[in-house]
Parts: structure tokens; sequence; C-alpha cells
């Protein structure tokens, strides 16, 4: 019962937008927005990064757009990792999305916005809604908050120009065919593409890299705060890393010193040989070179397409240029 006055006001609210009763503003260049039905993460950076990328390869200018959740002390930690991987893109945070909007064309002189976790912002016109789903937490499966994670019911997925399933390395393969299966059931004509975070490399002090394979067989200890913990234990898990000891803060953790000192404290009892990582969301927070004497690691992720790059593409191809 307590989802039931969540789900009403959810159907409301959209009702009033796609009635008109709601205003719908419009930007004066094409917005791309990526989003999805739930609460946590779905892991929207890698894909924002990858959307921003292939239209920066086409010369556009483009800038990222986003609410700026945590960000109450200056750049969240989201736009932090966008500015080390895209240094050539803005990024603009504010609640209001369409005045953020408005200052990245008039003053940056954008031609293109990807508006980063915007499938319930409905206030700003797009052109195209990527809705990401992540394939260990099908909709299907789940309900409406406070008694599961769904952000609004899953017929909102009709809003959809492409569905983007994301983590598919970390469930069984028939598992994502029968999410493909249902998606298409219920919406034929909206393009799903299944995708898989791939560790790119490990990024630590002043810039330095170094392959992933320099945790394949080693003891591991990990922590992170993001949306979901699980995630990242299992991408340290597939590279072969032992993970031996492994911490979870909350969503878009504001590290204190207390925090710091704790951390060092955990990483003394950890074993000789082990390393210490972490997420890059977590590590653009820190900026700290080692933990009780070790270097700190952070694992850089990319975003990988097993199928229905192409027809990805085409959608973006489609959005129309300013």
């Amino acid at each position: 019962m307590a989802s039931w006055p969540y789900g009403v006001a959810a159907w409301a609210r959209n009702r009033a937008f796609d009635r008109g009763w709601k205003t719908v503003h419009r930007a004066a260049v094409p917005v791309v927005s990526i989003g999805n039905l739930t609460l946590g993460g779905t892991g929207k950076t890698p894909c924002v990064e990858w959307v921003a990328r292939f239209f920066r390869e086409q010369d556009v200018q483009v800038a990222v757009v986003s609410r700026g959740y945590g960000s109450d002390a200056g750049r969240n930690d989201e736009a932090m990792v966008l500015e080390e991987n895209l240094p050539d893109v803005p990024h603009l945070q504010d609640p209001d999305r369409v005045a953020a909007a408005g200052r990245a064309v008039e003053e940056l002189e954008s031609e293109l916005l990807v508006l980063d976790d915007g499938f319930q912002h409905r206030r700003l016109h797009r052109d195209l809604d990527v809705v990401l789903i992540d394939a260990s937490c099908p909709p299907a499966h789940d309900r409406l908050f406070p008694r599961g994670t769904l952000r609004e019911p899953v017929g909102g997925l009709r809003r959809a120009g492409a569905i983007v399933l994301t983590r598919c390395d970390q469930v069984p393969a028939r598992d994502v065919e029968a999410i493909c299966e249902w998606l298409a059931r219920r919406w034929p004509s909206t393009p799903v593409a299944t995708t898989e975070h791939r560790p790119v490399e490990l990024v630590g002090d002043g810039g330095s890299t170094r392959p992933t394979e320099r945790l394949t067989g080693a003891p591991v200890g990990a922590f992170c705060g993001i949306g979901n913990p699980a995630a990242f234990r299992k991408t340290l898990e597939g590279i072969g890393a032992a993970v031996t000891n492994f911490r979870a803060f909350p969503d878009h953790h504001a590290y204190s010193r207390a925090d710091v000192d704790d951390l060092t404290r955990w990483a003394e009892t950890l074993p000789p040989d082990a390393v210490i990582a972490t997420t890059q969301k977590d590590w653009v927070k820190l900026r700290l070179p080692a933990l009780a004497g070790r270097p700190l690691w952070a694992v850089r992720i990319g975003l990988t397409f097993r199928s229905g790059q192409d027809a990805f593409t085409a959608a973006l191809e489609r959005v129309p240029r300013s």
C-alpha cells in the first residue's frame, strides 16, 4: 500500500505533461536525455560519456546538463569524472535544468545538450530519450518506491527512443535474453542495445595509469560510495582480483577527514601485498595518492556494446542538428 500514493503522484505528473497541462520548455538546440526508471545506479555516467564523445567526434559542441545531486559544496562526482575523461565537454549543474540549458547555449555556444539523469525531468524537451536498465535488476521484477526502486511505472518506457541494458556481463545470458524478449513484446519499435561496463585502466596519483591486469590474481581491498556497490565488486572479480575486504559507503558519499582516517586504519589491516582500489567517482573526490603508504588506484570504466550498437547509433544520428 505504501507504493500506491507514490504511483498515483507519478502517474498524475506524467499525465499533466502528456496533456500539456504542465509546460515543456524547448531549448534552442537538440537535447539527448540519458536516464532510467529506477533509484540507484544503472551506470549512467559511462553512457553519458559515450554519447557526448560520439557527438564530439562529429565536431558538435556538446555540453552536459544535470541537476547536480550531491553538489552542494561544488561539482558532484559525476561532473568531476566527466571533466577528467572529457575535458572539452563542459558540465553545467543546476536544479533548474531549463535555466542551465539556456546558459549552455547562450554563454558556451553549445550545439547539443546531453541531459544527465533526465528521464523524469520533463520540463525540458528532449529530442531523444535514452533509458538505461540494469540487467541485474530488471523493471519487470521491480516495484514502485518505497516497496521497490522504480521511480515510475514501467509503462513510462513508452517515452523511450532507445533502451540500453547495462551490466549484461553480470547476469546469465538467458536472463538478458528474457529482458530483451519482454521489451520486444511491449515496445517492439524501440531499439534495444546490450552493454557491459568494462574496466579500461587504473588511474593513480598524478594521472598515472596502469593496465587493469595489475589486479589480476592480486589480493584487493576495495571501497566505494556509488548506487550499486555490488556491481563494482563484481567488476573487480571479473578482472580476476581476489577481493579480500570490501567497504560500501552511501551513494554520492562526501568523504570527510574522519572517513579518510578510518580508511587509513582499514588499509593498515589489509594483507601486506594487497592492492587498494576504488571507483573513479570516489577517487576524484578523495584525490589521495595513497592510504597507509599504499598507492590508491581508481578503476576507470567504459561502456562497451555487446549488441544493438548500430541501432543505437542510428537513433543518435536521427537527432536533429542545430
